[in-house]
């Protein structure tokens, strides 16, 4: 698959940029924010199915924000996903 972006919404990071090999996660990478914990989560992910990072982080919050860089990675991976079996 090719690189999927997907513009964020709330967040301090502007887009998340996903590859998946089917539903397995080949590689996440950030534009802006925090870019040493962004690295980390993209790290942690690798290889992961998406539905479980879905399961673990959909709904998690930065401070008083409604959404995070990771819940943002949830849709992020959704879309990624959709897109790809179009």
């Amino acid at each position: 698959m090719s690189a999927y972006i997907y513009k964020t919404t709330g967040t301090c990071s502007k887009e998340i940029t996903v590859e998946l090999d089917g539903s397995t996660i080949k590689r996440v990478s950030f534009l802006g924010g925090c870019q040493g914990n962004l690295a980390a989560i993209s790290k942690i992910v690798a290889g992961m199915d998406k539905d479980k990072v879905i399961e673990l982080w959909r709904g998690n919050r930065c401070g008083g924000r409604e959404t995070s860089c990771a819940d943002q990675l949830t849709y992020a991976l959704e879309e990624a996903y959709e897109a790809n079996r179009k």
